[in-house]
């Protein structure tokens, strides 16, 4: 069976040392979404069997547990990821209640977080954030690279550009590929900056 048990050991020692040496609101919701990684990815822990037997027969079986696709761990923290819950320090520093009384208390499979994420969509250099003007956005999708999302309901502009790109390629005895350039004029789509106040 995959190890599961000295990665998570291995994980905990490495990833939470950082947060061990302070004490602080960050440190501590650090070490409660660390643990929530941890716990996701042995609760998609899968049991596969392989059969052995004359003429694949299955009079012997082997069995071991093995580490689902990261795709479905990476999947299942998205949603919690959306879902988390805005928590504020207790009274005695040691743990977390949460900031809107209306909300439930986060479980230990919850992901929790102290402040709110700054607003990405507009430029704040004292976050990082250069904002979504001028990004290139796919029209077509309905995820976070389509123009939808990206642009944050301010639109986006549309410019034909023409690009050259090699096309018809073909291998030449011995060693060598020769392409033509071809013409290929697409849409570009870019978000709008916004509106100044």
């Amino acid at each position: 069976s995959d190890n599961i048990n000295y990665g998570i050991r291995f994980a905990k020692a490495f990833v939470d040392a950082k947060e061990k040496k302070v004490k602080d609101a960050r440190a501590l919701m650090n070490l409660h979404n660390n643990r929530c990684g941890r716990m996701a990815v042995k609760r998609f822990l899968k049991l596969e069997c392989k059969c052995h037997g004359v003429s694949g027969s299955c009079t012997l079986r082997t069995c071991w547990l093995a580490m689902a696709d990261f795709r479905k761990t990476g999947d299942y923290l998205r949603r919690k990821y959306n879902g988390a819950i805005q928590v504020t320090m207790n009274q005695d520093g040691t743990g977390f209640t949460v900031a809107n009384k209306n909300f439930r208390k986060p479980t230990k499979t919850d992901l929790v977080y102290f402040e709110n994420s700054p607003d990405y969509c507009v430029m704040d250099k004292s976050a990082g954030s250069l904002g979504t003007a001028g990004r290139v956005c796919n029209k077509l999708s309905r995820g976070t690279d389509g123009c939808e999302v990206m642009c944050c309901g301010r639109g986006y502009d549309t410019t034909r550009v023409t690009r050259l790109t090699k096309c018809e390629c073909k291998f030449h005895w011995c060693c060598a590929v020769r392409c033509k350039e071809c013409e290929d004029t697409v849409d570009v789509h870019t978000c709008k900056a916004p509106k100044r106040a």
